[in-house]
């Protein structure tokens, strides 16, 4: 294995002035074509091999379906296959991709009778003054954004369950709190009436011993009330 690299890595060389202005002209003769519908099932290989028919192709890009959209499909339908929406096909001349997408655009695709497409229709519009990086550029772009959009849902998310966690902890303590408080409340009302029903024999008996004294006095002040009016003259004189 090489220094910083790996067994059977490729050393890039740098191009030469000559490479470099002859990919540039090449990049200045190169015309794309937008397909803002791509029907379903057809894969890059296969639009490929259709627009060739028509002039020397470059790249194709594809654009595969929204993640939640794939997964409500596959869900829901029978097809399983990874579908695409919208696609860019680099012709390496660009009077070859205007005429191609002005003399197929809103046309069938047609093809061998029986063929899945045959039916199919193209739409498709030339981009003047486009070129492949504008593409690259914007793809990676959008991957950015989803990337930050996701990992901005990641931190919502983590935060939402940390603070349900926080939540029920809180509850928890709380609730631990409640089940002290009313178990000494417990404690506390069960000692207060022990202590009550220990202290009631003593007041009883002094109730009664009261009472005892009223109603003696009250006896001693009805006799003396019942004394005969002869015995009070009597003790008078």
């Amino acid at each position: 294995m090489d220094r910083g690299g790996f067994i059977g890595e490729k050393k890039l060389k740098p191009l030469t002035p000559e490479a470099l202005a002859a990919f540039k002209a090449a990049q200045d003769r190169a015309g794309v074509v937008y397909i803002s519908r791509i029907p379903p099932g057809m894969r890059p290989p296969k639009v490929r091999h259709l627009m060739s028919n028509y002039g020397a192709v470059g790249r194709v890009y594809l654009q595969q379906e929204d993640a939640k959209r794939a997964y409500l499909r596959r869900k829901f339908t029978s097809t399983k296959k990874v579908h695409y929406t919208e696609g860019w096909v680099e012709f390496k001349d660009k009077k070859v991709a205007r005429s191609v997408a002005e003399m197929l655009n809103a046309q069938p695709i047609g093809g061998k009778k029986g063929t899945r497409w045959r039916d199919d229709i193209w739409t498709m519009k030339y981009l003047p003054k486009f070129k492949w990086y504008m593409l690259t550029e914007q793809v990676a772009h959008e991957t950015a954004v989803h990337a930050a959009k996701l990992r901005v849902e990641l931190s919502q998310s983590k935060n939402e369950q940390q603070q349900y966690l926080k939540n029920v902890e809180l509850a928890r303590v709380l609730d631990k709190r409640a089940a002290k408080k009313k178990e000494k409340g417990e404690e506390f009302e069960l000692k207060l009436n022990n202590q009550t029903n220990k202290k009631r024999p003593l007041e009883s008996a002094d109730d009664e011993q009261r009472k005892k004294k009223k109603r003696e006095a009250h006896a001693e002040s009805k006799k003396a009330a019942e004394v005969p009016l002869d015995s009070v003259l009597k003790s008078i004189f």
